[in-house]
């Protein structure tokens, strides 16, 4: 069947809406301000194969690693795919990425056949492990994180399988908390195949598959298309990653040849004993994510786009870790370092695209007890662009998040803000400055554990064509009647009442000679 651009058109959006609407339904179903406000959630719409037809336009590192899940779904159980039933998975060396990121993936079945499938992620503010918030500093491997739950059958008939809710309640110091938010994924996700199965219906199958294929076509002929108006060359970027008093690096050769692209990480860094090692699915959202940056933004957002890319990685390595690694880090700030070193290589064959470094991490900040589980990314500078300054004060890179807003966060947990505001002088100095990063300060009102876990506090974010890097983070704690003392962005310790937290998060790197 031959589908014309308006049919193709009217199809991208179609399905593109119902990831949006599965999104709007789990943020305003969610119980934990983590999905609610912060929106530290994912949805996505895929064929039957696994490959990704359609996303909104949530999270990269969320995004670009959920086919992963699918696909271990789809390994997993094969042919014995229950309808009406909803798989759960958070296993980072099974198609997850950490352990807080739990993705529910559904079937649709129409007239006895999977047609397509339906997927989102949301991240639990707690999952167990050794630390409120389960991502323990000093964590080593991935069991002292929390409660991992490879592909498993967690929902049939619209009921929860006691297999999978007993143990990951049991697990969590939040219970009630994480029963709402399991409860708005299994809603997003029924309101995901009901919008599918009502479109596939209207049209009937054949024009269902002939629009889902010609869609992620049409995305490959898009990239290859963009890719193809791009020097063929190879370009090589390192970067590095704080541990200690080391640095760790992470290289890549970018190769470009006619229509193709790959990323080769082979020179990056060995895993570690540490927190900070990702899995190869964070590092294919990294190269996705970087390529659509230096490409074009609008290419649809679909496996097919996909297609024309691939990606080398060194098994046992920062950018591949291997079980039973910790991992908790290697989603949230490893993804970072690893788009700096694609967008650093990309620099060098699109630099009227590229932007300067950006903040290059997430400056997570976890704060709990045996009675609450808080959990935020904190914004920052965003690098100056060939074109215009960078943003102050927002997220960037592999996340794509809010702030909790200041009511929101003294309403449900035991601090109050002392400041919020943004960091004068933190960005670059270019010809197009870098964006400034934040400062806030919470003093506790109640004894509770924290963890932080920041990257850039001691490498600037890089400036591009001249311009000047970033300022880099700091992290201080303020005990009661005490001086103010700086902590390692990558720490975790106890605080009591009347003692401060202050966060000073990177700016942007300027583009451009100032």
């Amino acid at each position: 069947m031959t589908v014309g651009p308006i049919a193709l058109e009217v199809a991208r959006n179609q399905f593109g809406s119902i990831a949006d609407e599965m999104g709007l339904v789990l943020r305003r179903t969610a119980y934990s301000p983590n999905i609610k406000e912060r929106a530290d959630c994912s949805a996505a719409v895929f064929v039957a194969s696994g490959e990704m037809l359609a996303q909104a336009e949530h999270i990269p590192v969320h995004l670009g690693s959920m086919p992963a899940s699918v696909a271990a779904v789809i390994d997993r159980f094969g042919a014995a795919v229950e309808p009406d039933a909803q798989y759960a998975v958070n296993d980072p060396f099974f198609g997850g990425t950490h352990l807080n990121d739990l993705t529910l993936v559904r079937p649709v079945f129409f007239n006895g056949r999977i047609l397509g499938w339906v997927a989102n992620r949301a991240h639990h503010a707690d999952v167990g492990g050794e630390a409120p918030g389960s991502m323990p500093a000093h964590a080593v491997v991935v069991d002292q994180e929390g409660h991992r739950v490879p592909p498993t059958l967690a929902v049939r008939s619209g009921e929860w399988v006691p297999e999978f809710l007993d143990p990951f309640v049991r697990a969590t110091r939040t219970p009630a908390e994480r029963l709402g938010d399991l409860s708005a994924q299994l809603g997003a996700n029924e309101v995901g195949a009901r919008r599918m199965l009502a479109l596939i219906g209207a049209g009937g199958v054949e024009l269902y598959e002939s629009l889902s294929s010609a869609l992620l076509d049409y995305g490959e002929r898009r990239m290859r298309a963009a890719l193809a108006g791009l020097p063929d060359g190879r370009y090589r970027f390192t970067d590095v990653m704080e541990w200690g008093d080391d640095d760790l690096p992470i290289e890549v050769v970018v190769q470009i040849d006619g229509d193709r692209l790959r990323a080769d990480f082979s020179g990056t860094h060995d895993q570690i004993e540490g927190n900070i090692n990702a899995v190869e699915a964070v590092t294919r959202s990294c190269l996705y994510y970087a390529v659509r940056v230096a490409t074009d933004p609008s290419i649809p957002a679909n496996g097919g786009c996909y297609r024309p890319l691939t990606l080398t990685v060194p098994a046992g390595s920062l950018v591949a870790a291997e079980a039973p690694a910790a991992v908790a880090a290697g989603n949230v700030e490893t993804s970072q370092r690893i788009a700096d070193v694609l967008l650093g290589a990309l620099a060098q064959a699109a630099p009227d695209r590229v932007p300067a470094a950006s903040q290059g991490t997430m400056n997570n900040v976890l704060i709990g007890s045996d009675e609450f589980a808080y959990y935020e990314t904190l914004a920052g500078g965003q690098g100056g662009r060939p074109t215009r300054r960078g943003q102050s004060g927002i997220h960037t890179g592999m996340t794509n998040t809010r702030n909790t807003p200041i009511e929101s966060l003294e309403t449900h947990y035991p601090f109050r803000v002392v400041r919020y505001g943004l960091r004068s002088g933190s960005g670059g100095a270019g010809e197009y400055g870098g964006g400034e990063g934040i400062e806030r300060e919470i003093e506790f009102i109640a004894p509770a554990t924290v963890s932080l876990m920041g990257e850039r506090r001691r490498n600037r974010p890089w400036g591009l064509a001249g311009g000047a890097p970033g300022a880099t983070g700091e992290d201080w704690v303020i005990r009661k009647g005490g001086s103010p003392e700086r902590v390692p962005g990558k720490s975790t310790f106890d605080v009591g009442p009347g003692d401060r937290l202050l966060v000073r998060t990177p700016g942007g790197g300027g583009w451009g000679a100032p």
